[in-house]
């Protein structure tokens, strides 16, 4: 990587990330107006006699997901716009790498993410009354590596795709079955054996693992801190393999 180029890509990137209102009101709003939805569908649950509510304990998993889901939607067609711009083929014609690119990328939009999540936790913990054991700095932190998460697979996926439509139809792919297997409907350790097994490789698993964990314990433990390093490491991975798929010249 190229310091100076890495700079210069992300102040681009986010340049034309502030004139696309758009996106903007995407990444910023989307994540609190469902967390807002979620607390109108379950306002009149009955509440079980131990532990959190259903609507906390929905709550706070989607604190993880929603950021991951939308930053993974966005990310993908924003880097896909670039090649079929042709504005990708022409940037990797000069001495930007492309791992400068993804890095970029990864940092304009992870910026944005902290906006996005910063809003959804203050709205969800302060005004729709989220109760957690944990401090709130942990939630948003993982929310956050959870966002930063969806930004490196979206990147990934780009790489593959040729259209913007191509890129989108990866969310059934990818992001469906991880929301099925992450523990928000079923709990991980009652999901039958080969499930278990492909949810323990699953990265967003890791990040709705740390989340309970935080709800639940006052105290910083092992498994919080083991759940967001393999969140992180999967987030490394996953831009690397993006610089080293992501072609030259736009099909």
């Amino acid at each position: 990587m190229n310091p100076r180029i890495y700079a210069a890509t992300t102040l681009r990137i986010l340049a034309q990330l502030r004139r696309d209102h758009r996106s903007v009101a995407m990444i910023v709003l989307v994540p609190t107006l469902l967390m807002t939805l979620l607390y109108f569908l379950y306002q009149n649950q009955p509440a079980p006699p131990v532990g959190p509510s259903l609507f906390d304990r929905i709550a706070v998993a989607m604190l993880g997901i929603l950021p991951f889901v939308v930053m993974f939607l966005i990310t993908s067609i924003a880097m896909q716009r670039e090649r079929s711009s042709g504005t990708l083929e022409r940037l990797l014609s000069t001495p930007l790498h492309k791992f400068d690119l993804l890095a970029g990328y990864a940092t304009s939009f992870s910026l944005a993410a902290v906006v996005q999540v910063a809003l959804a936790v203050a709205v969800s913990l302060g005004l729709l009354g989220v109760d957690i054991a944990g401090n709130v700095v942990w939630i948003g932190v993982t929310a956050v590596l959870g966002a930063m998460l969806g930004v490196a697979l979206g990147l990934l996926c780009s790489a593959f795709a040729r259209t913007e439509f191509q890129a989108v139809q990866f969310m059934p792919v990818v992001v469906v079955p991880q929301l099925f297997l992450c523990g928000l409907l079923v709990p991980r350790d009652q999901l039958p054996g080969w499930l278990e097994a492909v949810s323990n490789v699953l990265p967003l698993s890791y990040s709705v693992d740390a989340l309970n964990v935080i709800a639940a314990e006052p105290a910083v433990t092992g498994a919080l801190i083991r759940d967001l390093l393999v969140v992180a490491g999967f987030v490394i991975v996953a831009l690397a393999l993006g610089a080293a798929t992501l072609r030259r010249r736009t099909p």
